[in-house]
């Protein structure tokens, strides 16, 4: 399991130099014109990690096999998609398909890129995707009420969907209370309630600090996750190696690069771990939710593993690195037997027992 961010926005932002840039590919076509962009461009990167690398140097493993985060380029947004506008109900219905949604406005000046409200207005361009999301779920939840002359719902389905839908009448953003919300509103495709990355692309004179458009949005939505990413140096980083690449996030004063800032910030926003299993055939990284028990993640291995589980033998990566393998961890005391209700933590090292 890895994860599906939709990068969206107006357009002309740079979602297809982005995309093109953290997927280091030239899938996506990129050009100064609306709607550039008609079906969505999907690219899958791996998620580089070093704990992985030396899990696998020590188990001398014949395969290394990293999760993966997919990004997803979707067709520009415009006032009054909700409606059928420019992509409209196309570009709504690619977003229901992510975990999350990117939206990246434009926070730089260039008299070579139009912008399609000929203003750059970086808040004003969120207020927009914001509405048109939030008037398509008006329209979804209407319908499902509507429908309900058959009497499907019940009275509490009922209750959440006039609650939600007198939210988002009043421009309030839809708020889950707990798990039965969530199952159910996640049910019918609701778009408000994905969690979201504001991404601001800016050049790079400005990628360090910031400038008056990031301000103006950091100053509208204070509550949001916002990272800052110049999509053309992420572009140029693209096509170095690696010794190439480091040297020039050194000259201009850049730690991490665009695609690592996303992926902290897509594991945060969407509480993932990642756990690890590691042997002489292959050493490789999961992705599971935080909290997760270890037979469901024995389930994300195979889903007969769940159904079958008996116990898992875990370690903390650290003990592995620092003692060699899962046997030394056992002599040295550091290796546990945990059972069913066991929480699997970020960094553990896995052996999972299950019945034939």
């Amino acid at each position: 399991m890895g994860f599906k961010c939709g990068i969206v926005g107006l357009p002309n932002v740079g979602k297809s130099t982005l995309f093109n840039a953290l997927t280091a590919s030239k899938n996506a076509e990129a050009a100064n014109f609306p709607f550039c962009t008609i079906d969505p461009n999907i690219g899958v990167v791996d998620v580089i990690d070093e704990r992985l690398d030396k899990l696998a140097k020590l188990s001398k493993s014949k395969k290394k096999i990293y999760t993966n985060i997919t990004f997803v380029d979707i067709a520009g947004l415009v006032k009054g998609a909700s409606k059928g506008e420019g992509l409209g109900n196309q570009f709504l219905s690619h977003i229901r398909e992510v975990d999350a949604i990117i939206h990246l406005v434009r926070c730089f000046d260039s008299e070579k890129i139009t912008h399609v409200n000929s203003k750059i207005d970086p808040a004003a361009d969120l207020e927009t995707i914001k509405t048109e999301i939030m008037l398509s779920d008006i329209d979804i939840i209407q319908k499902k009420l509507e429908k309900n002359k058959k009497k499907t719902l019940n009275e509490k389905e009922i209750k959440i969907f006039d609650e939600k839908l007198n939210n988002l009448n009043k421009g309030e953003e839809v708020k889950i209370n707990n798990a039965e919300e969530e199952k159910l509103l996640s049910s019918i495709g609701l778009l408000s309630i994905k969690p979201k990355i504001i991404v601001c692309n800016v050049d790079e004179e400005n990628l360090i600090k910031g400038n008056d458009y990031t301000n103006q949005v950091s100053d509208k939505f204070p509550h949001e996750k916002i990272i800052h990413i110049c999509a053309d140096i992420e572009d140029q980083l693209s096509v170095l190696d690696k010794n190439e690449k480091e040297s020039f996030m050194q000259d201009i004063g850049l730690s991490k690069t665009g695609l690592n800032k996303l992926i902290k910030a897509g594991y945060d926003l969407l509480s993932l771990d990642t756990f690890f299993t590691s042997g002489p055939e292959e050493s490789r990284a999961w992705t599971v939710k935080k909290n997760t028990l270890a037979p469901r993640a024995a389930g994300v291995i195979h889903t007969d593993f769940e159904k079958n589980f008996i116990r898992a033998e875990t370690v903390t990566c650290d003990d592995f690195i620092k003692f060699g393998s899962a046997e030394k961890c056992k002599e040295n005391g550091r290796l546990r037997i945990e059972g069913k209700d066991y929480i699997i933590k970020d960094g553990d090292v896995l052996y999972f027992r299950v019945n034939p």
